[in-house]
């Protein structure tokens, strides 16, 4: 039989072992579907929209008999100041998310799981769990409070003997502010993957450990931190593709007119210029712009870990 025929029985094979699976596993793909759907009917099906970014885009004429535009828009992105003022802004408070925010979720899953006291560790998980469920227009709410000339964090201040500072017309404290704020919300949520990779780790390594006179730290240092490597490597790569996905909701909660030069980010920019403004394809092409961008961070950071013999993400 010739290569083609091998092939034909490649495929036949790979069909009937599908089928087989389908069968054996078919309540899986059941509640697969509602996912699945989801994908495709809100991620894959509008990523015929990113079109507009070559059209001029009229809403009355519709995407199909827009007249195209070709690169004109692309052109215009990469010659406008604020583009470039929002593309900065937007990697320098990803940077600081990835290398400020991104390890404390690790340290405090490593921590939780030192907790003995069955009663005790479940209640501190709960509360470094509650603020994920906060939207951010209500947690946006409570800091601008706090962060308020007569809020708490100012009369803490006064009460020292300083003077009270306005943070939220500052610039320089606005980065700081939302990194802040993103760890006190979302670490303790963010532990959730990695106390369930602690949990898969055998625990006869510890035991093993244990006899060789290893003490509770370097147990952790030594048998736990190589133990969850895999899932750290993974959601580091997704979070290095991220870079240019800032988050809308916070961003926009806390910023202001007085800190737009540090505090304007691509999706409050694609907001404010698409939405507010009108200006359809130029927004589209940033967007794409940001997509792409993030397609190639992950796929270059997944070689990247891949070469240090670290397993990768594909």
């Amino acid at each position: 039989m010739g290569s083609g025929g091998k092939s034909i029985t490649l495929k036949s094979n790979k069909r009937i072992g599908l089928a087989r699976s389908v069968k054996k596993y078919n309540q899986l793909y059941i509640l697969f579907i509602p996912a699945a759907v989801y994908f495709i009917m809100f991620h894959y099906i509008p990523m015929a929209g990113t079109i507009i970014a070559f059209k001029d885009y009229n809403p009355i004429k519709g995407l199909i008999d827009s007249p195209w535009a070709g690169l004109k828009y692309f052109k215009q992105a990469f010659t406008d100041y604020y583009f470039w003022r929002v593309l900065r802004n937007t990697i320098i408070l990803s940077l600081m998310r990835i290398f400020l925010a991104f390890p404390v979720p690790i340290i405090l899953a490593l921590l939780l799981n030192e907790i003995r006291n069955l009663t005790f560790k479940r209640s501190v998980q709960t509360v470094v769990y509650l603020p994920h469920f906060v939207s951010w227009v209500i947690m946006g709410a409570i800091i601008l409070n706090f962060l308020s000339l007569k809020g708490v964090i100012n009369n803490v201040i006064e009460l020292l003997g300083g003077e009270r500072i306005y943070f939220m017309s500052k610039p320089d404290y606005f980065r700081p502010i939302v990194v802040v704020t993103a760890i006190i919300k979302e670490a303790g949520w963010g532990t959730i993957l990695y106390i369930a990779a602690i949990t898969g780790i055998n625990p006869e390594i510890y035991d093993s450990a244990l006899v060789d006179g290893a003490n509770r730290f370097q147990r952790m240092i030594y048998v736990t931190l190589p133990g969850i490597s895999n899932t750290i490597v993974m959601l580091f790569i997704l979070q290095f593709g991220g870079l240019l996905a800032e988050s809308f909701d916070q961003i926009y909660m806390l910023s202001n007119s007085l800190v737009m030069e540090t505090a304007d980010v691509i999706p409050t920019y694609v907001y404010r210029t698409g939405i507010l403004n009108g200006r359809y394809s130029y927004t589209t092409t940033v967007g794409l712009f940001q997509s792409l961008v993030g397609l190639g961070l992950i796929i270059g950071a997944d070689r990247l870990f891949k070469k240090m013999n670290t397993e990768g993400l594909f």
